[in-house]
């Protein structure tokens, strides 16, 4: 028997975009920890709920098996899956350590086209690290649309890094690995104050960059890549 899952805020969902808008209730239903890893998700029991027809609900769900946030099983369909394991977060840090310094090194000589479209994600990270950072220190539980705007300032910022990078294929591997980061949502979501240092890592590597500094711009990258790591391994630790 499939359980009545707990949605919140479900209204009438708009015709245009709505594969995109049952992607995101989805998202943010498992983002907030309601559902216990294991659970069956039922297609027919989510489009009943959400008052769509399944097939909006069906092509969700092949974007959220991308994120890892589901996994699917032959014949018996989509089940919640587990946060990430240690072994998992080490090889998904090795991946990124790999592309994003390159990355770096690449979009470095080309700065003067990508400083613009920095500056504005940079600023657009701080104000939602400002908003997760009043939460927390207030005792509050964070917003998940609070956290999925902080990530979406996050992705821009290490977007227009790889754009400016010019190569197709990093850009291709970088969306891949950029759909895994749902899965380190789940740790800001259990507490972890990664914002604070993850911004001013962000603002070491735009100033190297404004600075026409290549080799500081790359280990500065590094360094963030490896803080972050060490913080998300930390915080895994903390909350098993």
């Amino acid at each position: 028997m499939t359980t009545q899952l707990p949605f919140r805020g479900v209204r009438e969902l708009e015709r245009r975009g709505l594969r995109d808008r049952v992607y995101d209730l989805i998202l943010e239903l498992l983002l907030e920890g309601d559902v216990e890893p294991g659970s069956r998700l039922s297609i027919d029991t989510l489009a009943k709920q959400l008052d769509v027809s399944p097939t909006p609900v069906r092509e969700a769900m092949v974007q959220l098996e991308r994120t890892g946030l589901v996994t699917r099983e032959a014949l018996k369909g989509y089940r919640v899956a587990p946060p990430l394991g240690p072994d998992q977060l080490a090889e998904l840090f090795d991946a990124r350590l790999m592309l994003e310094v390159e990355a770096t090194r690449l979009a470095a000589p080309k700065a003067a086209q990508l400083l613009e479209r920095l500056r504005v994600a940079h600023e657009r990270h701080q104000e939602c690290a400002d908003r997760i950072v009043e939460a927390m220190d207030a005792g509050a539980d964070v917003p998940v649309r609070t956290t999925a705007e902080y990530f979406d300032a996050d992705s821009a910022f290490h977007r227009a890094i790889f754009e400016a990078a010019g190569n197709r294929y990093l850009i291709s591997m970088h969306d891949d690995l950029g759909a895994m980061t749902h899965r380190l949502r789940q740790a800001v979501l259990r507490g972890t104050s990664d914002v604070r240092e993850a911004h001013a890592e962000h603002a070491r590597v735009l100033d190297a960059l404004e600075r026409g500094d290549a080799d500081a711009a790359t280990a500065a990258m590094r360094a963030h890549i490896q803080g972050v790591r060490t913080r998300s391994v930390r915080d895994e630790a903390a909350g098993s």
